[in-house]
């Protein structure tokens, strides 16, 4: 029997429907392959994740791990519950690397912090992005965009690992737990735009475990920031190595947290940042040596003053400077205003620090001199 006009047209549509139902299944299928090869890209030769699985919307990694490259210094660079990457399939589609979201859930990442005070971590990571964007630049249209955007990175239940390699050998390790993070607006390669982000954590001591927040945006191409540091309750002990140059006799610390907010702008390598610092029942062992100092102040003047503060001590300074001058350096720069700042809280003169740390280099010179014999 034949079919009705209308019928016809239903059969046409539906037809039709089903052609465009294939063709957007198989892109979608090459959208996954895309993504999927693109992670496995990414994490390189020595980078492996325990199980691939791409759904519609999204690529789920399990038991990700990053394995340090030769010389690294600071343990694995990352290890991950699981990540979930969320692209933007219409981008990829249009041969753009677009993506929406990262989320890493359960993770130990190391950040390093060289001795010329550069910070580094994911070193395989990048390394990797580099490698492709210079394929892509080598290759046809058709191969890996060279551009990409990440729109939101989120670390959630955590812990990140700082290793200072400017204070030892060997590295200084902090470790940051309980910490969740969040990263917006990344644009590879330039990284000419702004960057946000937000870090929250515990840090804890022998005796205390504090809290530190650290948040603001960031350009990484031309390093220009505004960003807003915290510390709240954390253990004297813990910033000791910072605090306390490891030359020369010095106190011993022995009880007291620390509350520190720092507000940080470089504009043109030229570093602005405001803080306050407040110790909370600082302790210091007197143990009978005219040696030992605080912050280049004699102990026993240190214990004296700090017994009418009740242990408590604020202060305020400001650290201006040049990032690009190689005579500037922050951690000594706070250092030295710390000193300043603690030496007029506690009613010693300057003049008498400055006698302090003459007196220090002194018995020292005396000391090589009983050792050596002369």
């Amino acid at each position: 029997m034949a079919m009705s006009r209308s019928q016809r047209w239903i059969v046409a549509a539906g037809s039709v429907l089903m052609v465009l139902v294939v063709i957007a299944f198989g892109l979608l299928q090459y959208a996954q392959r895309e993504v999927k090869a693109r992670v496995v890209a990414a994490l390189g030769p020595l980078g492996s994740a325990q199980s691939t699985d791409v759904g519609l919307t999204s690529v789920h990694l399990t038991h990700v791990l990053l394995k340090p490259p030769p010389g690294w210094p600071a343990g694995d660079p990352l290890k991950a519950e699981d990540i979930t990457l969320t692209p933007d399939i219409r981008d990829l589609l249009a041969h753009r690397m677009h993506i929406r979201s990262v989320v890493v859930r359960g993770f130990d990442m190391a950040v390093l912090r060289t001795q010329n005070g550069t910070l580094r971590l994911l070193p395989n990571l990048r390394q990797s992005v580099n490698r492709t964007n210079d394929e892509a630049r080598g290759a046809s249209a058709s191969s890996a965009p060279r551009e990409k955007q990440v729109d939101h990175i989120s670390f959630e239940q955590g812990r990140f690992h700082f290793y200072d390699m400017t204070v030892g050998p060997p590295a200084y390790k902090v470790t940051v737990s309980d910490a969740n993070a969040t990263v917006d607006n990344i644009h590879l390669p330039e990284l000419t735009e702004p960057t946000r982000v937000d870090v929250k954590g515990s840090i804890k001591g022998p005796a205390h475990t504090g809290t530190v927040t650290f948040s603001g945006w960031i350009r990484i191409a031309s390093k220009d920031s505004q960003t807003t540091s915290t510390l709240r309750g954390v253990d004297v002990a813990m910033l000791d190595p910072y605090l306390v140059k490891k030359t020369g006799a010095r106190a011993q610390v022995t009880g007291g947290t620390v509350d520190m907010s720092i507000q940080s702008t470089v504009r043109n390598y030229q570093l602005h940042a405001p803080g306050t610092i407040t110790v909370h029942n600082l302790q210091l062992a007197d143990n009978g040596n005219p040696l030992d100092t605080f912050l280049s102040i004699p102990t026993k003047a240190a214990v004296a003053a700090l017994k009418t503060h009740n242990g408590d001590i604020t202060l305020h300074f400001v650290l201006d400077g040049n990032l690009r001058d190689p005579k500037f350096s922050v951690q000594e720069r706070l250092t030295t205003r710390i000193a300043e700042g603690f030496a007029k809280a506690l009613g010693v003169s300057v003049e008498g620090v400055a006698k302090g740390a003459g007196e220090t280099v002194k018995g020292l010179g005396n000391a090589l001199k009983n050792l050596l014999g002369q």
